[in-house]
């Protein structure tokens, strides 16, 4: 049960990082949503949003930040 509850506050510490990365960002003004690559399709009555740039960010800066866990852990 322990190593369950280690993962849950690993999982927990990671999304503290995560929202705070992303406030930060929003107050020097870069925005996740609307960043070059992020696509818009809008028709009448319609629209559909699709964020390949920010997905893409964001994989790039998770793997990034588990490359430097796994790293710091051995």
């Amino acid at each position: 049960m322990s190593s369950l509850a280690r993962v849950l506050v690993q999982i927990g510490v990671i999304l503290i990082i995560a929202g705070g990365v992303i406030f930060l960002l929003g107050r020097f003004g870069i925005s996740l949503g609307s960043m070059p690559g992020d696509l818009t399709w809008r028709r009448k009555n319609v629209t559909v949003f699709f964020p390949l740039g920010t997905s893409i960010l964001i994989s790039i800066l998770l793997t990034l930040l588990f490359w430097l866990f796994s790293r710091f852990r051995r």
